[in-house]
């Protein structure tokens, strides 16, 4: 996978002047952009076309992004259910369900000139008269068919499943007679996002599905123990096959019913919330499910209603559906998708997937991006697709001033991360894909004594300056099935048999348990302005992800995540875990991820030892396999006496105790690695120090 970015395109943070009103203000920021203006400029004006023809037509992005208020079901006062649904290719349509018994010609819908239909079932006694909870259907009448066509309706927000008797998802009425009511205010937004990446159906030691009410009473204590300040929940748009991790989506406003109720969700959030974190939502507009019968794909029957037609419309490697991004009812679907799980659920914001698909005509398929700008420019772009990103920004970012959204994109597209108002598609942040790529490289590929310091810090700090950055050493795509974790790759066989404390610390697990803690505080510490960690990789989790599914038997197996190894006094995962949790509460201590980039000051290839300073810290890392250094000698700005924060040969972290956590180290003001003075320590071999000035402890 390329690299996020070349390390020549940087740009500078605060650009000089008045800034131009068409998209280029960019250009000041990164000169580099000047010679593709004109694309810049293109990009920028169909943005404000939209915004103005929303304003014309709609009365605003505001009202035009409430689209769940008029489609799909609401309920009136008097009890009166007003059902609508956008579907220009049928002829006609009926309302279909128990509340009818199923009769398709009971409650006819009346179409409009923009092609949605409407019908009015009114309450009974002030109370509605489809029943809560109740099997609901449109019945389409289509050109050249003689049969009805059901569907499931397109603004749906409960679907569930009854495998005993159809794999066919079934959509559900949901009108509870009490609300849930959110208890809790939403935090404010992090400056450092420590972000811990979960899944709600894997986060149990059991081979089942784990259920929201189990996430919120066995995992959200984890985490807030760990001190990870956001989460970022996957798979819990509604999606018909369990394996696909979520990515393929049926019924996108409906939190998944396998994991259990609406209002459990919403428990879920509002008890995170309540211990200070922020919950993002990993929301897929990239691509959806190519399901007929309960998702969107051929919803009126025709080939093109909210897709493109024809190969332009369908992914080749994912087997799915793309959006026309062009399109002002698809706009009003996926726009007002995002105000709803921000309003109904309480989100507080996304990480949109597969970025790089909708980004360019080519969905990235079979294409390397070297960082060369022409790449990002031309006829290989979807400006489509880079609009819709835009107008999705600038709407979450006006009415929700403290949203997070996170790009998921491994072309490195400029501007990904810089406001619509300067031309830019307007992020927060953007995945540093590169890194966990580099990590596995060196494992599969290099002794250790043969890994490049020199490789290793560029590609931690290869990001664009002004454009703020998610790195992570591995994520969920590094434990899927196919593919091992960090500490597999390190352990491999010897964590079947050594991972016990009573067992013997053999050469391999103790290289292990070093160097998943050295790669983690080095990826935290020089890598981004936010950090990301897959659940259970914290501890080292043991083999690899892989759903339930028709290749494995329908196994839960490995569709867990094995906590009862971090609770069990005798095993060494809790030291990883312990480790983690520290490096998490001391970041949030010293905030280095909102802090300037690193200053590094040596990375030197004989030794195998980096040192950087980031946030008044000084960091030390001794990659080397075999030396230790006594009275070594480091450069470091500012001038005091220095004590250890945080090391990883600690005890406490399965390591050897090597480093007297309670010396004081003092400067003294001898220029050294062009820094003003110098202090001098003991770095054991695979062992990493952060150093704090004492006032700060």
């Amino acid at each position: 996978m390329a690299l996020n970015d070349a390390s020549a395109n940087t740009i500078t943070e605060n650009p000089a002047g008045d800034v131009p009103n068409d998209g280029t203000g960019i250009v000041k920021l990164d000169p580099w952009l000047a010679p593709f203006s004109d694309g810049l400029r293109s990009r920028y004006a169909k943005t404000q076309e939209w915004l103005k023809k929303i304003d014309e037509t709609e009365g605003g992005m505001e009202k035009f992004t409430r689209g769940f208020e008029k489609f799909g079901f609401n309920v009136k006062e008097n009890g009166d259910v007003v059902y609508r649904e956008w579907a220009p290719n049928a002829l006609r349509a009926y309302l279909i369900g128990d509340f009818n018994n199923w009769d398709r010609d009971a409650t006819p819908m009346a179409k409009n000139e923009f092609g949605v239909f409407e019908v009015t079932v009114p309450g009974k006694d002030g109370k509605p008269a489809i029943p809560h909870d109740s099997k609901i259907k449109i019945s389409l009448v289509v050109p050249n068919d003689h049969a009805r066509q059901e569907r499931l309706p397109a603004w749906i927000t409960r679907v569930t499943q009854e495998l005993s008797v159809s794999p066919v998802y079934d959509a559900r009425f949901w009108n509870p007679p009490e609300k849930y009511v959110f208890k809790n205010p939403k935090p404010p937004k992090p400056q450092s996002a420590r972000i811990y990446e979960a899944h709600v159906g894997i986060s149990s030691p059991e081979p089942k599905v784990a259920t929201y009410k189990e996430f919120t009473k066995n995992i959200l204590p984890r985490i807030k123990h760990l001190g990870y300040n956001v989460i970022q929940l996957m798979a819990i748009m509604e999606h018909a096959y369990y394996a696909s991790f979520g990515y393929q989506i049926n019924n996108f406003f409906a939190a998944s019913s396998r994991y259990g109720l609406p209002d459990d969700l919403k428990e879920l959030i509002d008890t995170a919330h309540g211990m200070g974190i922020t919950i993002l939502l990993d929301v897929v507009h990239s691509h959806a499910s190519k399901n007929v019968l309960d998702g969107l794909n051929m919803f009126d029957n025709s080939d093109h209603q909210y897709f493109h037609e024809g190969g332009k419309g369908r992914h080749d490697l994912w087997d799915s559906r793309l959006f026309n991004y062009g399109h002002h009812e698809v706009l009003r679907f996926l726009l007002s998708n995002l105000r709803f799980w921000m309003d109904e659920y309480q989100f507080d914001g996304f990480r949109f997937d597969g970025v790089t698909s909708m980004l360019y005509i080519h969905h990235g398929i079979g294409t390397g991006f070297s960082g060369g700008y022409h790449e990002y420019f031309g006829p290989a772009v979807d400006e489509e697709g880079v609009v819709y990103l835009m107008l999705a920004n600038e709407m979450l970012h006006t009415l929700y001033p403290d949203v997070i959204t996170i790009a998921e994109d491994v072309s490195g597209m400029p501007g990904l991360c810089v406001s619509l108002s300067l031309g830019g598609i307007g992020f927060d942040y953007r995945l540093a894909m590169a890194i966990p790529d580099m990590y596995i490289k060196l494992l599969k590929e290099k002794q250790d004594i043969d890994w490049d310091m020199g490789n290793i810090i560029f590609t931690l700090t290869n990001r664009r300056h002004g454009e703020k950055t998610i790195a992570y050493a591995e994520s969920h795509d590094q434990a899927l099935v196919g593919d091992k974790t960090l500490l597999f790759w390190l352990c491999d066989a010897e964590m079947y048999t050594n991972m016990s404390v009573l067992s013997e610390l053999t050469p391999v697990i103790d290289r292990g348990l070093a160097m998943h803690k050295m790669i983690r505080l080095i990826t935290h510490g020089l890598g981004g302005e936010g950090y990301l960690n897959f659940e259970g990789n914290e501890f080292g989790h043991p083999e690899w992800l892989d759903f339930p599914r028709e290749g494995n038997g329908n196994s839960f197996h490995y569709a867990r995540r094995q906590f009862n190894l971090v609770d069990d006094e005798l095993l060494r995962y809790r030291f990883l875990n312990e480790f983690d949790s520290k490096m998490q509460w001391t970041e949030e201590k010293y905030g280095w991820l909102h802090a300037p980039q690193a200053y590094v000051s040596l990375k030197h290839e004989g030794d195998k030892v980096i040192v950087f300073e980031r946030a008044g810290l000084l960091w030390i890392f001794n990659w080397h396999p075999q030396s230790s250094f006594t009275d070594y000698r480091v450069g470091v700005e500012k001038e005091g006496t220095y004590r250890i924060v945080l090391s990883t040969d600690s005890k406490d972290f399965g390591g050897h105790g090597n480093i007297d956590e309670g010396t004081r180290f003092f400067t003294t003001p001898f220029a050294w690695n062009d820094r003003k003075n110098f202090l001098q320590v003991y770095i054991p071999s695979r062992t990493a120090i952060v150093m704090a000035l004492e006032e700060t402890l």
